[in-house]
């Protein structure tokens, strides 16, 4: 009979450094747990349990939106929603993927690792899908046709994979501003707030109209 236990937790000093967390004391589980271990210890207030549920719950909501959108009549056979569509994908990823890392990363240090190369490969990605709908939607209206506007999505891949892996060889936060670049110059440099938006698939022109120095696609 399958026994639905939760498993025994640890005080820091019982786990490798590499399993260690800052200000983290107590809380941690074994190291070579069981991915069902992994699983239930999510039900328990370990170190990972708000890293788990803060991932896992937006990964549904995100998913029911892109089948709400993705779903709706028309919404695929009209080019200007293919950016949107493009970004929702990663959307879902990436906090699916950092659920799963956070919860079978306790299952040995090896595995650790390869969760977070996962982790980290897949918040790389949602820079990227950020990209397409930047380019898309809030480009500055001085950009457009411009190199920079040609080049913008090949360097956010660019980006993604360098990021990828630079940070899983030195285990640093993931890099994203870069692909924030067209939202940032809109907020803070743009000098009027009608402005014409390019249509990134389809080449036509909407006007958007919000607040002063910035712009609401």
């Amino acid at each position: 009979m399958l026994s639905l236990k939760l498993p025994q937790l640890l005080q820091v000093h019982q786990v490798p450094r590499v399993f260690w967390e800052d200000g983290i004391v107590s809380g941690y589980r074994r190291p070579t747990s069981s991915a069902l271990d992994c699983v239930l210890s999510s039900f328990q207030m370990t170190n990972e349990t708000v890293n788990i549920w803060t991932h896992f719950l937006p990964t549904w909501y995100f998913l029911w939106r892109l089948l709400v959108l993705a779903g709706g009549p028309g919404f695929r056979a009209e080019p200007y929603h293919w950016p949107l569509l493009v970004f929702l994908g990663p959307t879902c990823l990436y906090p699916f993927a950092s659920c799963c890392a956070h919860t079978f990363s306790s299952m040995s240090p090896r595995a650790r690792h390869i969760c977070y190369f996962l982790d980290y490969g897949a918040l790389s990605l949602y820079s990227l899908g950020c990209a397409f709908p930047y380019a898309a939607y809030s480009m500055p209206a001085s950009w457009l046709h411009g190199r920079l506007h040609q080049l913008f999505v090949p360097t956010a891949a660019l980006n993604s994979l360098l990021c990828t892996g630079l940070s899983c060889y030195s285990r640093p936060a993931v890099l994203c501003a870069g692909s924030s670049l067209p939202v940032v110059t809109r907020l803070f440099w743009s000098q009027s707030c009608t402005q014409d938006v390019q249509l990134w698939a389809s080449g036509s022109v909407r006007v958007c109209h919000g607040w002063r120095g910035g712009c609401w696609a």
